[in-house]
């Protein structure tokens, strides 16, 4: 399994070289805990996160 790196912009979790929710290349391999966004809109969570993207998410990123 390839490893996972997290967003310091907005934590999005992301395989590759760049993040494909901001497009950011400021990336952590730092991260703890997993938040999976599957309908923003309806989400309280994600309301609260400022998150309107469905992705999977770092809880915190150092």
């Amino acid at each position: 399994m390839p490893r996972e790196f997290a967003c310091k912009k907005c934590k999005a979790l992301t395989t590759g070289k760049m993040c494909s929710v901001c497009k950011s290349t400021e990336l952590s391999k730092d991260w703890f805990g997993i938040l999976l966004i599957l309908h923003p809109e309806k989400s309280k969570v994600a309301a609260t996160l400022g998150i309107s993207v469905p992705h999977k998410y770092a809880l915190k990123v150092t």
